[in-house]
């Protein structure tokens, strides 16, 4: 019971709601430091959408070779391997962390079309 909450306020989205709000209460004084926050706010929100669509893709290439649906999973690897070499190229992931997704990725593919 206590490992769902923890990982229900750890989410990245309760996380970045909780950044914006302390964000909010430490108000910036210089100018410079208000534009910090600007762009760090910005650059939350695009790290954000990138994690997830890391996320929502792994998700659905496992969920597709669980039910048998090799091919669509193949089809779904290309797009999987571009947001994760997005994610590397912009430091959002660290390079050796996108290699072992990858590998994971393809290995899991080449496992299940083995299989059929």
């Amino acid at each position: 019971m206590i490992r769902y909450y923890w990982n229900k306020l750890f989410h990245p989205r309760v996380l970045l709601f909780i950044l914006l709000c302390v964000s909010l209460l430490t108000m910036p004084i210089t100018s410079s430091a208000k534009k910090a926050l600007r762009a760090s706010k910005h650059k939350a929100v695009y790290n954000l959408k990138r994690k997830d669509a890391i996320v929502d893709i792994v998700k659905k290439i496992k969920k597709s070779v669980k039910f048998g649906k090799v091919k669509e999973a193949e089809a779904m690897l290309s797009t999987a391997f571009k947001s994760i070499d997005k994610a590397c190229k912009t430091n959002l992931i660290h390079k050796n962390t996108a290699a072992r997704k990858k590998s994971r990725l393809a290995k899991m593919l080449a496992k299940a079309s083995a299989a059929k």
